[in-house]
């Protein structure tokens, strides 16, 4: 009785905020949508006329809401157990707020401060799926609205010639004009997804797709608390078309949990990503290939069958975990095809030998998604989306989670292994021209195979975002 008034609520309160956000910023300008980050003046002699480089901004405020509701129905199960996707019809939503300032205190300098609130009721406690449905969705989620500081970090530019790069405004990026060979140093609080694999078409739950497979790279196990959140320095160095990255960030102190690890030289995320800018056809794409490496205290699925072998019990990770490594990496390349329309193709590994810490139970990835503009049918603010994501599991984490073991996403107590397929569509609607921040979306996801199990499922969940953002 008590949850079933607090739904209601929340989605009026979600619904009442971005459109009195709506009213207030109807007579401003528009925001600079994504993905529109780099203006690079023409060459000399070009005939083309170039916009001109936007003004420095020493201090920008910026706001998000997105409510998301979710529901699934029953769909088939002949057996389940204490960590599967519940066959039962079921119904969930988040709401998140968050504030973005940054503060530009000298010439290169940027600090940035997020403070963040989340309320929420999750699909089966979040469990059963190794690409959970909602992006939004956090391990510590909870019915009242919880607030946290989600990013508080400092950035420095150091120029080196080049070309001038004009940056526009963005969540997190104020506008200026930067060398376009420089070096970026960043230390302090964020999220690993806000630099690693990014993409145009994906990694934004609150207006692009939502499955955790389209975020990032699913089998990338990057060093997180369970909001998603380390602490770590990472640097970067552009080149003109080329650039490299690379960091350490800290683990959590036990798989999946919120506290960190502060022992960086003990307890680390490593990870690396090479990138590289091509203009296929006059349209422009981007080429990353990245590698990382975690030490942790891990469980190793062979370990723990071992441990296991002869008691008649399930093997359990928690009882063999020790300091140990991880490594993987993948490929992703994102081209524009027209002005209008941009597709993804992305790979990805782990060694699949110890148990996923940080993010989700995913130890290779294959993904693909097309985005297409609304301009094509008259809605220009509008967009649509479709994605296709294949995971797989490891042979030792496929015979533990067979033996009756547990991780922390999966658990059937036994298994009849098939790739988890999830299939994925979206429309954006933005309902008012003068107001690009506020869009409706209806999202589609067919899973195949939930949890890596062929004898359960399919799965159908349908989604209802509403996001606005100034």
């Amino acid at each position: 009785m008590h949850s079933s008034f607090r739904f209601p609520r929340s989605l009026f309160l979600a619904c009442l905020t971005a459109l009195a956000c709506a009213a207030a910023q109807a007579q401003l300008p528009p925001p600079v949508p994504k993905g529109q980050e780099a203006i690079t003046p023409a060459e000399p002699g070009a005939e083309t006329a170039t916009p001109p480089l936007p003004e420095t901004q020493n201090w920008d405020a910026k706001f998000q809401s997105t409510y998301i509701w979710q529901g699934k129905p029953s769909f088939n199960s002949p057996y389940q157990g204490p960590n599967s996707l519940s066959p039962n019809k079921e119904s969930s939503y988040t709401w998140t707020v968050t504030g973005y300032f940054g503060l530009r205190p000298w010439e290169g300098g940027e600090i940035y401060f997020n403070p963040e609130g989340i309320q929420g009721r999750a699909l089966s406690n979040v469990l059963g799926l190794g690409g959970p449905t909602n992006a939004e969705l956090q391990k510590s989620v909870a019915t009242e609205m919880r607030f946290y500081r989600a990013r508080l970090f400092y950035r420095h530019t150091f120029g080196l010639g080049g070309t001038p790069v004009g940056l526009e405004s963005d969540q997190n990026q104020m506008a200026g004009t930067v060398d376009s060979r420089r070096f970026v140093a960043t230390v302090g609080n964020l999220s690993l997804t806000d630099i690693m694999g990014t993409s145009d078409i994906t990694g934004d739950g609150r207006t692009q797709f939502l499955n955790w497979a389209s975020l990032d790279h699913g089998a990338y196990d990057y060093a997180a608390d369970a909001r998603g959140f380390s602490w770590g320095v990472f640097g970067e160095l552009y080149w003109d078309a080329w650039a490299v990255r690379a960091g350490r960030f800290l683990q959590p102190r036990v798989s999946n949990g919120l506290q960190l690890d502060y022992r960086i030289f003990k307890r680390y995320g490593d990870q690396a990503e090479l990138e590289r800018r091509v203009s296929i056809g006059g349209q422009p794409g981007v080429i990353k290939g990245f590698v990382f490496r975690n030490v942790a205290n891990m469980g190793a699925y062979a370990d723990a069958l071992a441990a296991a072998a002869g008691t008649g019990n399930a093997p359990v990770l928690a009882d063999v975990r020790h300091p140990q490594s991880k490594w993987g990496g993948g490929l992703s390349w994102e081209q524009s095809f027209t002005s209008d329309v941009r597709g993804l193709l992305r790979w990805g590994a782990n060694d699949g030998h110890t148990e996923s810490y940080a993010f989700t139970e995913i130890d290779r990835d294959f993904f693909t998604a097309l985005q297409v503009m609304g301009n094509r049918w008259g809605r220009a603010h509008d967009n649509i989306g479709i994605a296709w994501a294949v995971n797989g599991l490891s042979s030792g984490h496929r015979a533990y989670l067979a033996a009756g073991g547990l991780g922390f996403f999966l658990g059937d107590g036994q298994l009849n292994y098939g790739d988890e397929k999830i299939f994925e569509a979206y429309y954006s609607y933005v309902p008012f021209t003068s107001v690009k921040g506020l869009a409706l979306s209806l999202d589609w996801q067919h899973i195949t195979n939930p949890g890596y199990n062929r004898d359960r499922g399919p799965v159908d969940v349908g989604s209802v975002r509403v996001h606005f953002e100034f």
